[in-house]
């Protein structure tokens, strides 16, 4: 195991150089976490290693990576404005799918299927409207009940922080009527079709899109379900119409709690042996703590580094790519170890 202190050196200015364009302020925000943290690392050897092993299945990785994000049969789409609203309401309420250990995680049938994570929250989401409920009206958002809520997430468990999804549900038909005429494509149109410019837009104006830590009296944000929204759009139109935003490879990583899972199955992630045992143990690892936020700052500049190593040898992806790849191997890995588990409404 490589040694806590190489988790970031001075020697590594190069490796963990910022990048030209960083408006947002993620990697020079989660930067500071790499220099000044103590539970959790990145093997560069393992990062070599995976780049090599993706670039050695190239073939594979491609046809892993053409798998439908946006599939048709779980995500309302009729092509107009409602689908941008309901769209920005899928975000808002994109989080925190897991279950407590030994406990059986939320599930729904939908159609003949049974779905849970986030398959299920957009297939519920689906089935409402298909039900005649007006999800993509700011009106009826802002003051959709928690018994609303609970009866479109049916299933066979209670959905984690149900009532944390009411709050943001009727928190994105508030400030949508409040700020764009009650039309998410007004906010488009702020942000002049830039998906970095939308995350942020989405990150200062929604209060449950402000994902923002404090690490050791420094400011570190991850704009996780801002930055996802944006990418959600491009794949929703498929970068037509509401989906043509520029700057998409401007994009990090969005750090949630699959992520470092597959990249610590990897080796990539490593993490100190309390905190591993944590982890593996299924403990929950409180929101705001060093703990965590080291585990997504890695993983933003795990996704970082394998990227650039990637695109040195000519494979040129960008950040949600790679994302995207990662967390289609976690969804059919079953020989990893646990995630992390955090309670919050971020991820």
């Amino acid at each position: 195991m490589v040694d806590i202190a190489t988790s970031y050196d001075a020697d590594d200015e190069d490796l963990y150089s910022l990048p030209a364009y960083d408006p947002a302020g993620i990697f020079s925000s989660t930067r500071v976490v790499l220099e000044l943290g103590e539970h959790v690392w990145i093997n560069q050897n393992q990062v070599e290693s995976l780049a090599q092993r993706w670039l050695q299945e190239e073939q594979e990785a491609e046809n892993r990576s053409n798998e439908a994000l946006w599939d048709a049969r779980y995500h309302f789409h009729d092509g107009s404005e409602r689908t941008v609203n309901w769209l920005l309401l899928l975000d808002a309420l994109n989080f925190c799918f897991w279950a407590e250990k030994d406990q059986p995680r939320w599930t729904i049938d939908y159609q003949g299927e049974t779905l849970n994570g986030y398959w299920a929250e957009a297939a519920a989401l689906k089935r409402a409207v298909e039900e005649g409920l007006p999800l993509w009206d700011a009106e009826y958002l802002s003051t959709i009940s928690n018994e609303t809520i609970a009866q479109i997430f049916r299933g066979t468990q209670t959905i984690p922080l149900l009532e944390q999804r009411g709050n943001n549900a009727r928190e994105v038909g508030r400030i949508l009527l409040e700020r764009f005429d009650g039309q998410f494509t007004r906010a488009l149109e702020q942000a002049n079709h830039n998906a970095v410019e939308l995350a942020l837009l989405l990150a200062n104006t929604f209060p449950s899109f402000h994902d923002v830590a404090s690490y050791r009296q420094h400011e570190i944000r991850f704009f996780k379900r801002a930055q996802i929204c944006a990418a959600d759009l491009h794949h929703a139109f498929g970068g037509k119409e509401w989906g043509n935003l520029a700057d998409l490879d401007k994009l990090t990583a969005f750090a949630d709690y699959k992520l470092p899972q597959v990249l610590r199955h990897y080796n990539v992630l490593e993490y100190c042996p309390p905190l591993a045992e944590q982890v593996d143990n299924q403990e929950l690892i409180t929101a705001g703590s060093e703990e965590e936020i080291e585990i997504r700052a890695a993983t933003i500049w795990a996704c970082e580094l394998l990227r650039r190593r990637l695109s040195s040898q000519g494979h040129m992806v960008n950040a949600a790519e790679i994302d995207q790849k990662l967390w289609l191997l976690g969804q059919h890995s079953t020989d990893m170890r646990p995630y992390h588990r955090t309670r919050t409404i971020y991820y």
